[in-house]
């Protein structure tokens, strides 16, 4: 753990963290492919712009799956709740 180079978008980058320099590598890996996915829809995009729509890509999967979470972190409850009432 301390600083990983890794590339995005052509572009070499030092990341300190706290975790794993694999796991730093592999977020890096992750939004690079992101990006490379918009610019084989849109080939003449800008970087920032093709970031940018990257990002929000990103931010909906994550959106996404929380709200998948809590849809099954309730469903577990409700679950957990009724058979604690069959034993009352």
């Amino acid at each position: 753990m301390g600083d990983v180079e890794v590339t995005i978008l052509g572009q070499q980058y030092k990341i300190k963290g706290d975790v794993p320099d694999h796991y730093i590598r592999e977020l890096a890996e992750f939004v690079d492919r992101k990006i490379m996915e918009i610019y084989e829809k849109s080939p003449n995009i800008a970087p920032l712009k093709a970031s940018i729509l990257a990002s929000l890509n990103i931010a909906d999967e994550l959106f996404r799956f929380k709200q998948e979470q809590e849809r099954l972190t309730r469903d577990i409850e409700e679950k957990t709740e009724a058979l604690v009432r069959l034993f009352d």
